[in-house]
C-alpha cells in the first residue's frame, strides 16, 4: 500500500469508525472527514477538491431527495395509517399472526418509502395494540426485530426501496426492471425462510396470553380508536399516479432517449408536488432531508478520493488472485460484505464495495453479483441494531411508547434484546444471497 492510499484509507476507515460509534453525531463526523479526504487528496497529489466533487454520482443524490419527497407525500396522505389498520384487522390481536402480518406490511411498505417514514406510520398503531393485547418481553423483542429485518427486505426488494438499490439504478449497474424481476422473489424467499424459522424453532409467542374474548375487545378498541382516520384522496391520488408513471417509464422508457432514472424521479415527484398544491409547496422548500444528502454527498467524496489512489482496483486484483473458482470468490465478496455492514452500515459498504463488485460483474453473470451484493448489504444491515437507521429510530419509539408486559414490568427494546433476532436473520439473508448468486451463475452457463 502506497503512502497516499495508506493515508486516504485511514481516512475513511476511521471516520467510518467514528460515526458508528457516535450515530448521534455521524453527519458532523462525516462531513469533517470529507474536508479531511479533500485535504489530503490534494496535498499528497492525488486530486484536487473539484475532481473529486465531479466525481460525486449527483443524479443518485436526485433519486434519493425526490423519492424522499414522494415518501412525505404518501405519508402526508394517511394511506399507511389505513394499512396498518387493516393490518390489525387481519392479524385478530392473535400473537403469531400479529408478527406475520406486520412483517409482511412492513416489507410492502418499505418497498416504496423509506425504512424511517414505515416505521413512524406504522408502529405506533402497533405500540396501541401491543398495550391493547398484553404481552411478554421475548415476544416484544422479535417482534420488533423481524418488523426492522422485514424493513431491510423491502428496501432492497425494489430498486427505489433502500440506498443500496437506488445506487445500482442511479449508476446503471442494472436496469429497474431486471433488479426488480431478481431481488423481489429472492427478498421473499428470505422472508418466508425467516418466519417459518422463527415459527419452527423460536416460538416467541410462548408464553403470551390467548384469550378469545381479550382479542374481540382489543380488536373492537382498535377500530374505535382509528374510526376516523380517512386517506386523504387529494393527497394519495397524486403521488400515486405520479408513482405508478414514474415506474412504467422505468420499465418501458427505451435507453436510446437518454431520459435515466434521475430525470424520470425529478419529473413524476414535481408533477405530484404540483398537483398536491400548498402541501407540495411546504414540502418542496421544508422537506428535503439534508442529514441524508450531507452525510452521502460526504461518503461520495471520501469514496472518490480512495478510489484515485487505485485501492479498490488493488482490492479487486487480490480477490481475482484467490486460489478458488469464481464463484467462490464472489461467495468470499459476499459474506466481506455483509461483515462490513453490520460494522459500518450498509451506506458506507455499498458505496465503497460497488468498484469490487464492477470489477467482478466483468467476469460472472451481472445479477449474481449486484443482486447477491444488494442481498448481502440487507444481511448486514440486519445484524446490529445500529447497523440501519431505523434501528435505533425504533428503540427510541418504542421507549417512548412505555411498554408494559402482563406482570406490569416495563418492556426495553435496546441492543442485545434485538441480538438474538439479528444473529438469525443475517445468517438466513446472507446464506439466500449466497444460494441466489451460485443460481444465477449456474443459470448463465
Amino acid at each position: 500500500m502506497t503512502a497516499p492510499q495508506g493515508a486516504l484509507f485511514a481516512v475513511l476507515l476511521g471516520t467510518l469508525l467514528l460515526q458508528a460509534l457516535l450515530p448521534s453525531r455521524r453527519v458532523l463526523i462525516v462531513t469533517g472527514g470529507a474536508g479531511l479526504a479533500c485535504l489530503a487528496s490534494t496535498l499528497l497529489g492525488v486530486a484536487t477538491t473539484p475532481l473529486l466533487l465531479a466525481e460525486v454520482p449527483w443524479d443518485v443524490l436526485v433519486i434519493l431527495v425526490t423519492l424522499g419527497l414522494l415518501s412525505q407525500l404518501f405519508a402526508a396522505s394517511r394511506v399507511f395509517d389505513r394499512l396498518a389498520v387493516a393490518a390489525t384487522r387481519l392479524s385478530g390481536a392473535e400473537p403469531f399472526r400479529v408478527l406475520v402480518v406486520f412483517s409482511i406490511a412492513m416489507y410492502v411498505v418499505s418497498g416504496v418509502v423509506n425504512n424511517l417514514t414505515a416505521l413512524v406510520l406504522v408502529l405506533p398503531v402497533l405500540h396501541v395494540l401491543l398495550r391493547l393485547m398484553g404481552t411478554r418481553q421475548r415476544y416484544v423483542s422479535w417482534l420488533l426485530g423481524l418488523l426492522l429485518v422485514a424493513c431491510n427486505l423491502g428496501g432492497a426488494a425494489t430498486p427505489i426501496g433502500d440506498f443500496p438499490a437506488i445506487l445500482l439504478l442511479g449508476r446503471g449497474s442494472m436496469t429497474f426492471g431486471a433488479y426488480l424481476s431478481s431481488a423481489a422473489p429472492a427478498t421473499l424467499c428470505a422472508l418466508a425462510a425467516l418466519l417459518l424459522v422463527v415459527r419452527a424453532v423460536v416460538r416467541p409467542t410462548a408464553g403470551v396470553p390467548r384469550d378469545p374474548v381479550s382479542a374481540r375487545l382489543t380488536r373492537a378498541a382498535m377500530e374505535a380508536l382509528h374510526r376516523r382516520v380517512r386517506a386523504d384522496r387529494r393527497l394519495l391520488v397524486p403521488a400515486a399516479a405520479s408513482l405508478g408513471a414514474m415506474v412504467v417509464a422505468w420499465l418501458f422508457l427505451p435507453a436510446e432517449l437518454g431520459v435515466g432514472p434521475e430525470l424520470v424521479c425529478w419529473l413524476g415527484t414535481g408533477a405530484a408536488l404540483l398537483m398536491s398544491r400548498r402541501l407540495g409547496e411546504r414540502l418542496a422548500r421544508t422537506g428535503l432531508d439534508i442529514e441524508a444528502v450531507l452525510f452521502l454527498l460526504s461518503l461520495f467524496v471520501m469514496v472518490a478520493a480512495v478510489r484515485r489512489t487505485g485501492l479498490f482496483e488493488e482490492v479487486s486484483r487480490s480477490l481475482a488472485r484467490l486460489p478458488v473458482a469464481p464463484s467462490l470468490q464472489l461467495v468470499a465478496f459476499l459474506v466481506l460484505a455483509g461483515v462490513l455492514t453490520g460494522l459500518f452500515s450498509a451506506g458506507p459498504s455499498m458505496a465503497a464495495l460497488l468498484d469490487v463488485a464492477e470489477s467482478l460483474a466483468q467476469r460472472l453473470p451481472g445479477p449474481a453479483v449486484y443482486v447477491g451484493l444488494a442481498l448481502s448489504v440487507c444481511a448486514g444491515s440486519s445484524l446490529f441494531l445500529t447497523a440501519a437507521t431505523s434501528g435505533p429510530l425504533a428503540q427510541a419509539l418504542t421507549e417512548r411508547a412505555d411498554l408494559r408486559d402482563v406482570d406490569g414490568r416495563p418492556i426495553r427494546f435496546g441492543f442485545f434484546d434485538f441480538l438474538p433476532t439479528g444473529l438469525l436473520s443475517f445468517a438466513v439473508i446472507q446464506a439466500v444471497a449466497i444460494a441466489y448468486a451460485l443460481l444465477a451463475i449456474w443459470a448463465a452457463r
